[in-house]
């Protein structure tokens, strides 16, 4: 067990810490940055980058599916998946690098590991401690699932759809927020036949309520189907397809039901409570200052 002592100690390496880490270095502060996965966290490796690339990818197979619009003869052969992953991967792997140029040049402390929160100044991974003058807490969030619905199989959240070999041909999506759109999307474009099912009475219901209605509108015009204000009730899989039930009677197979309803917190097992943290529902609580 060692100790090792610096002016901040961040525990998570996603776009919340190591935007804090390099502001903190320009200020003259010592900094040690702890993450359990890759530094960039899940905007870059897991959610917002690699997402922002199928999109593109997307585009452009609409834009040769509409070239004659323009007057330009073009015509899509097909979507090589393996081929859009490789460029989806390739544009993360070169920020990723430019990340870690970053965090050298600004001779912030990466440690790699999972960091628990066992004092209100102390970081420890696998033994060692890092003790901060400051400490931050940015460890991040996870991909949800409602209560008896299991992931698995046929049944995936974000993470395993950005590492899919193939391009499904019917899918449902289960939650119709900023994720659960851009993957109809993004498949709508690559050729699946595309179903959303919402709870609440539209589309992304959190953004303003004009956005949400051009969106609706644009999402019809591409054949891209939703159902919104009625529950899912549940859903059942078999080695060929999985069944999705909502509360109005209707049912829907498909090859995938991808379950985007939201991120949770994540903190469990982190010792935040221990360490006398205020907590509501796994949320840490705090001020107008954060």
């Amino acid at each position: 067990m060692s100790d090792t002592s610096a002016d901040l100690v961040i525990l998570g390496g996603g776009s919340g810490g190591y935007a804090c880490a390099f502001r903190a270095a320009e200020l003259g502060l010592s900094v040690i940055v702890v993450e359990k996965d890759k530094f960039g966290g899940t905007c870059l490796h897991r959610g917002c980058i690699p997402t922002k690339a199928l999109l593109h990818a997307a585009e452009i197979a609409d834009n040769v599916r509409e070239g004659d619009q323009f007057g330009v003869k073009s015509s899509l052969e097909g979507i090589d998946i393996n081929g859009v992953n490789s460029y989806k991967d390739g544009v993360v792997a070169q920020l990723y690098k430019g990340l870690q140029g970053l965090a050298k040049l600004n001779k912030v402390q990466l440690v790699e590991g999972t960091g628990k929160f066992v004092a209100p100044n102390v970081v420890e991974v696998g033994g060692d401690r890092y003790i901060g003058k400051n400490v931050v807490l940015a460890s991040g969030s996870y991909a949800k699932t409602l209560p008896g619905l299991d992931i698995g199989g046929r049944i995936i959240t974000s993470d395993q759809a950005l590492n899919l070999d193939y391009v499904p041909e019917r899918v449902v999506v289960l939650g119709g927020g900023v994720i659960g759109v851009e993957f109809a999307s993004v498949w709508k474009s690559f050729g699946a036949d595309v179903t959303i099912v919402e709870a609440l009475p539209r589309l992304v219901p959190l953004e303003d309520e004009y956005a949400s209605k051009q969106l609706e509108r644009a999402f019809r015009k591409r054949g891209i189907k939703f159902k919104t204000g009625v529950r899912f009730t549940g859903a059942t899989q078999t080695d060929d397809a999985v069944t999705v039930s909502l509360e109005s009677g209707d049912q829907f197979e498909a090859d995938l039901l991808l379950v985007a309803v939201g991120r949770g917190p994540n903190t469990a097992a982190m010792g935040y409570e221990e360490a006398g943290v205020n907590m509501d529902r796994g949320f840490v609580l705090t001020d107008e200052r954060l």
